[in-house]
């Protein structure tokens, strides 16, 4: 949208504008949303009932925030949309460094201007995209990146070092009227966090210990992991007690809502109309001409139990977390591993199967942190697997009961070898499995369970490899990957 028409403090003036501080404009920003019934952060899935409680009460209270927790829990996208709670545009003052309110400047700077032109002082309108500002905090973050420093340029032209106007301004006073977030504030070295004490306490900065103050209009946000994640600096304690809230944010607390969440955020469809591509994009190849993958919802299901097993792992270092991002790799590579065998066997459509789970260890390389007495090599590749081993048996357990399939699993102890793969299509595993005797009944009756037609020979062929891996991990069957591709044996 424009912004407002006036353009300087007469204009301002002779209109409804009043200044409000940035905590005041969240917060009656904030009771009108809910007063609307209008969803505060669209898109957070999981919060409902927990997080998103504690946030409206610390803007209610006009709080500065700390956003606590294990990585991939949306802390950094929910800092980044707390802007819309904002105004859209506001008045500041033309020309100045720091932004400032026409009706109410702060700076000197500010007052200077408005004493020198009066009402013919120019106004600026500031989109609330302008008001947010966000620094990684890194141990070579100084204060002069976040708080300012002595231009030493301005200084010998003539100006007095109590004089505004010999700073080179950092961060936060530029965000004067806005929303500042600091991510990661463990890893700011505490003479630097020691530097935001004044700010969050007396809204004001002092540079180099020289006489000078800024009372700053600003709102601070913080993310953190908790102080025991390992290898992480700590937040100073007189500083977490100048944070008015600190919101706790957490895992999904259940597997359907850990499923809803990655599906919100992976790419899993894959069409190109779907994917935002254009028509001349479409026309040239793009992802046109791609098999069409679906994902069951019992293999959806299986990453989400290995996910959260992972989670409850004594293998698994849990002060590090095992973030949300492992169930989204997990679920995209799931697809990408059916859409290479719709490509290699010329199947339109494809149903993802148990073989394309082997394909999904390169997605949680790097998203688990291990106990560091069982750090060794491919020590990690292991427990994936047997994550997802146990996740399948988990899951199969809901649906089935294993005795029910022992007179196919006795036919394996015979001598039967059953080809199954990444690499085979679902006609001919449908074939393959036909000759086992009852397999393809089973298979069918399975499929019915897991909410699949058992008609659809690619459901069919997904739902009978289920079987078999679940005969498997109980170990009923062994199974064997080489050269010539993976089989089921006795």
């Amino acid at each position: 949208m424009p912004h407002p028409k006036p353009a300087t403090l007469g204009q301002l003036k002779a209109t409804s504008y009043r200044y409000r501080t940035v905590k005041q404009e969240l917060r009656e920003n904030l009771v009108q949303r809910l007063r609307d019934g209008r969803e505060l952060f669209p898109g957070i899935l999981g919060y409902r009932q927990t997080v998103i409680p504690q946030v409206v009460n610390a803007i209610l209270s006009r709080h500065d925030m700390l956003f606590l927790g294990l990585r991939g829990q949306a802390k950094t996208r929910m800092l980044r949309m707390l802007p819309e709670l904002m105004d859209e545009w506001v008045p500041v003052l033309a020309g100045l460094e720091i932004p400032d309110d026409p009706l109410e400047p702060s700076t000197t700077m500010g007052r200077r201007l408005v004493q020198a032109q009066g009402y013919d002082a120019q106004v600026r309108w500031m989109h609330r995209s302008e008001r947010y500002h966000e620094k990684l905090a890194t141990p070579d973050v100084t204060i002069a990146d976040l708080i300012g420093e002595i231009d030493i340029v301005k200084h010998a032209e003539g100006r007095y070092l109590s004089d505004e106007s010999t700073m080179h301004f950092g961060l936060i006073p530029r965000t004067n009227r806005g929303l500042f977030a600091i991510n990661e504030l463990p890893d700011l070295a505490p003479r630097i966090q020691v530097g935001l004490f004044n700010v969050l306490e007396e809204r004001d900065v002092q540079i180099r210990g020289y006489p000078i103050r800024l009372n700053l209009d600003v709102c601070l946000v913080f993310t953190a992991n908790p102080e025991d994640y390992t290898n992480r600096g700590r937040i100073v304690t007189p500083l977490k007690d100048r944070i008015g809230s600190v919101i706790r944010t957490h895992y999904p607390a259940t597997v359907e809502e850990a499923m809803s969440i990655t599906r919100a955020n992976a790419w899993l469809d894959r069409d190109p109309a779907a994917s935002g591509a254009t028509a001349r994009t479409r026309s040239q190849g793009g992802a046109a001409g791609l098999p069409k993958v679906t994902v069951p919802d019992y293999l959806h299901r299986v990453i989400e139990e290995a996910v959260t097993l992972a989670r409850k792992s004594p293998h698994i270092n849990q002060a590090s977390g095992v973030s949300v991002r492992m169930s989204i790799a997990c679920a995209e590579n799931l697809v990408s591993s059916g859409e290479r065998r719709g490509i290699i066997t010329g199947e339109e459509r494809v149903v993802a199967r148990v073989c394309d789970l082997a394909h999904l260890v390169a997605s949680c390389r790097g998203k688990l942190e291990l106990m560091l007495a069982e750090d060794g090599q491919n020590t990690d590749d292991k427990l994936v697997v047997s994550l997802f081993g146990e996740a399948v048996k988990g899951v199969f357990a809901k649906v089935a009961d294993l005795d029910d399939y022992e007179e196919i699993a006795e036919q394996f102890k015979e001598g039967l070898t059953l080809a199954v793969g990444d690499d085979v299509a679902a006609m001919e595993q449908v074939a393959n499995m036909k000759h086992v005797t009852g397999l393809v009944k089973a298979a069918g009756e399975l499929a019915k369970k897991l909410g699949l037609d058992p008609k659809d020979e690619h459901q069919l062929a997904s739902a009978g490899e289920f079987l078999l891996e679940a005969l498997y991990v109980n170990n009923r069957l062994s199974k064997h990957a080489g050269a010539k591709g993976t089989s089921y044996r006795g």
